[in-house]
């Protein structure tokens, strides 16, 4: 413990990272894409992105982008290799940790296996300037995990009931269970500026009214027959089709998200990301 412990000392000192928990609770409203177009615009801009594919039993993110993995989280947790070993090269020079596919014990690790994936965490020698957590849906113990551990929670949703639903149910379990009250939102798959505001102020008005928490609208995304496109090609929007509405959209949310500051206090390091983690 001992030895764990100064070895994320010493990556505190080394490593100001800013790390996202990218989540929204219902599967389908475009989490993933989010995750990396956002990731693949900031690398665009200059930032070096690394992307951990936080649905560890049902990995999307290498799948999204067509890339081949022979290496994943597990075999991290087998011992077989370090986090090092496995991260993988994506578009614009983005980093991914993949993670494994169609692996039940993956869903639910041990509490052993999720310390050993932390510690796998304090020995990483790549380094980089932001963390983009892409959780998996739902509302698991590893969902909620990764999303009090970061600094920034980036709220996904769509303009469906279940969307609405689901988004008040996590922060609802984040606020009372785990002292996490702030929350910036992006409205996915909107049909315009003004019906992104009213998703917004639907959530909003829910959230206002039964909880005690801060919600910020960071990005609007238009419904864009791009994206499937892109999706088809196994590429990002922001690359595949930079001039479409969408891809314009990332790539301003991006900017957004590299001017936010890294607090000063602990949870401004990558130690402090790893120790909320270890601690739940």
């Amino acid at each position: 413990m001992i030895d764990q412990a100064s070895g994320l000392r010493k990556m505190q000192h080394n490593n100001q990272v800013k790390v996202i928990a990218v989540s929204g609770g219902k599967g389908g409203v475009g989490k993933t894409n989010v995750s990396l177009n956002t990731s693949i615009a900031l690398a665009m801009q200059g930032k070096r992105v690394l992307v951990l594919d936080a649905d560890l039993g049902l990995a999307n993110v290498d799948v999204m982008l067509g890339l081949r993995v022979k290496r994943n989280i597990s075999h991290v947790l087998s011992g077989e290799c370090e986090l090092d070993d496995i991260i993988i090269d994506g578009p614009a020079g983005i980093k991914i940790i993949p993670a494994t596919s169609g692996t039940q014990s993956m869903v639910d690790l041990t509490p052993s296996e999720h310390a050993g994936l932390i510690r796998a965490f304090s020995d990483m020698r790549t380094g980089f300037d932001v963390l983009i957590v892409d959780t998996a849906a739902g509302i698991s113990d590893m969902v909620l995990s990764f999303a009090r551990a970061a600094q920034d929670v980036l709220l996904v949703v769509c303009d469906e009931p279940t969307s609405i639903t689901d988004c008040y149910a996590l922060m609802k379990l984040l606020s009372r269970d785990h002292d996490v009250f702030k929350f910036k939102v992006v409205a996915n798959m909107v049909r315009g500026p003004r019906e992104g505001q009213q998703l917004f102020e639907k959530l909003s008005k829910v959230s206002d009214r039964f909880l005690d928490v801060a919600l910020e609208l960071v990005a609007i995304i238009p419904f864009d027959e791009n994206i499937r496109k892109s999706v088809r090609k196994q590429q990002a929007i922001v690359q595949a089709f930079p001039d479409s509405p969408a891809a314009k959209a990332f790539m301003a949310l991006a900017t957004k998200v590299a001017n936010w500051p890294i607090p000063h206090h602990p949870s401004g390091h990558l130690e402090f990301f790893i120790e909320q983690l270890l601690e739940h």
